[in-house]
């Protein structure tokens, strides 16, 4: 029972009290019984995660007067009012001031139950949203990369630990999960942080641009090379290099990146000359390198050169508990950006966050705060959900001031600009400005410096 959600249960009729706990107990909840109002205030906080449910009619504080006094303390906090067939008429207008429900006597137990239920998953959702109102103020650093799973936390006692030590790192984790992340914590964590932090991404690229683009080259030393270029590892001296999917790198490259793990040396295409550098090098791959199977034409011997520490990121579903923090955070930068109020966590969004699997990870839990900052989530958006139930004007109102939001968020979003705005939301530009017309939009007004 000690999970079970609360419920203050207000009643001075001993026989009424008794019955109404026990069906309140055998639907899963945990009634806190009270035979009177005054005591039942001292179990009511802010931040208490049930419901109340109240007889009107007793003697001292009424529960009208209850009612007044939990409103004041938490207008969110939802009052079941039980009324005699002489209080329909108080009971309405305690609806209208903001009463959650009033229940008839005599009633059946289902119908008390049904309006608890309800009541404790708007109860949820309030909290929950405050939590994520309060989790999106704090740190940028510690909500976005830490969050609070033990996993995480581990993570960043170990990365604390090894900043300053001279070791390359190899950091492990799924696509999106957050390693170049760690690599960058690793760099402002240690002694290299003032110098630079040089990141690159060996997947998808041809090995003659990874060798340019990693070991640099002078004048000369192939067609179209028509001056001297400093290349990624020279770049970085003094400070971090990260190699993302470190596991696309072709062989032949590999080679040389070993021999430069190994001396600290580099030589730039088109030269003899070998320059010293002095930096540490974090390695990420998506896949298993200890794996003989995963690594396929990895070289084992870079592998091990890598390997002095491995990290490894946890993917979100193995750490769900920051999903919330991390969403919360998503979803305030979200709403800034595009010039929009934060939207309330809906039901529908609640649950996709607790069942979703997340194959992702973090970018694509930022992408989902994104679209829901929009209203552009199906039926997790709220804007969706206003459609789909009663709301202000009909469909064709409620979609123009749609319209109307999105042309005002990527012009914010774009300073004004059109070009940028057309080819943000895929228009013609004729299309573009009948729309500014009809809406009654002024371009210019999102001009940087514009007060509008």
């Amino acid at each position: 029972m000690s999970d079970a959600a609360p419920v203050i249960l207000v009643d001075d009729d001993p026989d009424m009290r008794a019955a109404t706990a026990q069906t309140l107990e055998l639907a899963g909840y945990r009634p806190q019984v009270f035979a009177a109002a005054a005591p039942a205030l001292t179990a009511v906080d802010a931040d208490f995660p049930g419901v109340v449910v109240s007889d009107i009619r007793m003697p001292g504080l009424s529960g009208l007067q209850l009612f007044e006094r939990v409103r004041s303390l938490d207008p969110d906090l939802p009052v079941i009012l039980v009324t005699g067939h002489g209080d329909v008429e108080l009971a309405v207008a305690a609806l209208k001031d903001g009463a959650y429900d009033f229940i008839s006597k005599p009633f059946a137990s289902d119908r008390l139950v049904e309006a608890v239920h309800r009541a404790l998953e708007k109860r949820a959702l309030v909290l929950e949203n405050r939590r994520l109102r309060a989790a999106a103020t704090g740190d940028a650093d510690d909500i976005t990369f830490l969050g609070d799973a033990p996993a995480m936390r581990r993570l960043r006692a170990t990365i604390r630990q090894i900043a300053d030590a001279d070791v390359d790192v190899l950091v492990e984790g799924e696509t999106g999960s957050g390693k170049e992340v760690v690599a960058e914590h690793l760099h402002r964590w240690s002694r290299r942080a003032t110098r630079p932090f040089v990141a690159l991404n060996c997947g998808g690229m041809p090995e003659s641009i990874i060798e340019s683009e990693l070991f640099g080259h002078e004048a000369g030393a192939f067609t179209g090379a028509q001056k001297r270029r400093i290349g990624r590892i020279e770049h970085s001296d003094g400070g971090t290099l990260f190699l993302d999917e470190i596991e696309s790198m072709p062989p032949g490259l590999q080679v040389k990146l070993l021999r430069v793990l190994e001396t600290r040396r580099i030589a730039p295409l088109g030269t003899n000359e070998d320059r010293a550098v002095d930096l540490r090098v974090v390695a990420a791959a998506k896949v298993d390198l200890s794996d003989p199977n995963a690594r396929g034409d990895f070289r084992s011997d870079l592998y091990y050169r890598l390997n002095v520490v491995t990290l490894r990121v946890p993917p979100l579903r193995e750490r769900r508990e920051d999903i919330p923090l991390l969403f919360g955070f998503f979803l305030r930068r979200a709403a800034q950006r595009f010039g929009r109020p934060q939207p309330d966590l809906t039901a529908a969004a609640r649950t996709h966050l607790e069942t979703h699997d997340w194959p992702g990870n973090v970018r694509e839990l930022l992408h989902f705060a994104e679209r829901y900052a929009l209203g552009l989530d199906d039926e997790a958006s709220p804007v969706m959900q206003d459609v789909a139930t009663a709301g202000e004007g009909g469909l064709t109102e409620r979609v123009d001031r749609f319209e109307a939001d999105l042309l005002r968020a990527a012009l914010r979003e774009s300073g004004g600009d059109v070009r940028t705005t057309i080819e943000r939301l895929r228009l013609p530009r004729k299309t573009f400005y009948d729309k500014l017309k009809r809406h009654g939009i002024t371009r210019a007004a999102f001009e940087p410096g514009d007060p509008g």
